[in-house]
């Protein structure tokens, strides 16, 4: 009887779970909004921050690069020293793209609750003529902010095969400090080079819309 009514429990829980979220960001907006802050103005800095996020990340993935560059460089010396900093320049390169995957995800849940506010008000008007103008701002936000969402997520996924080779050359160098090792790893030097300029390039890319979002939308 317990195995028949695990798989209900289970979804009675994130049902629940849902539920809350909802309510939580629905009495998070109706603060935000007594005190004149409205689903536009989150939406506006929900974008900005991921923007800083994303030129963040870029940075950091290039100062990663450079450590590649110049562990694979070591002609002896301390490698044990040289696998620190490689792997705290990873580290610190998986952390900076959690947070641009987060605030992505942020960006994504106000924009849907924004849109949604948005058609449901449409339905208030008395003016047409209004009603009409309301939805044809409404029809080129989403436009502007859907051709955003897509090179946002270009930038996102760029990052994986960067972060997939660095992962690789710095497991390997964990458990085999040696010259040969160094010399192995410095194969893949051309095509962590490629896939970072890849990736800076789609971050330069994601900011640009970021910013002429924010410019027709504030």
């Amino acid at each position: 009887m317990r195995k028949n009514l695990s798989p209900i429990l289970s979804l009675l829980l994130l049902v629940l779970a849902a539920l809350s979220l909802s309510a939580c960001q629905s009495v998070k907006y109706r603060a935000l909004e007594s005190i004149g802050i409205e689903k536009r103005d989150v939406l506006s800095d929900r974008v900005e921050e991921a923007a800083e996020a994303q030129d963040e990340a870029s940075e950091q993935f290039a100062s990663a690069l450079e450590q590649f560059r110049a562990t694979v460089a070591v002609d002896g010396g301390d490698l044990e020293d040289t696998y620190d900093r490689l792997d705290r320049e990873f580290q610190r390169s998986e952390a900076r793209a959690e947070e641009v995957a987060e605030r992505i995800e942020q960006i994504e849940r106000v924009a849907d609750d924004l849109f949604e506010e948005w058609e449901e008000e449409l339905t208030l008007y008395t003016d047409p003529d209004l009603r009409r103008r309301s939805e044809d701002i409404l029809s080129q936000t989403r436009q502007r902010y859907a051709r955003m969402m897509r090179a946002m997520n270009r930038a996102e996924a760029s990052m994986d095969p960067v972060l997939d080779v660095f992962r690789d050359q710095v497991l390997f160098l964990k458990h085999n400090l040696n010259s040969m090792a160094i010399a192995a790893i410095r194969e893949e030097l051309g095509e962590i080079e490629q896939a970072t300029d890849e990736l800076i390039e789609a971050m330069n890319e994601s900011i640009a819309e970021a910013r002429e979002f924010l410019d027709n939308f504030e």
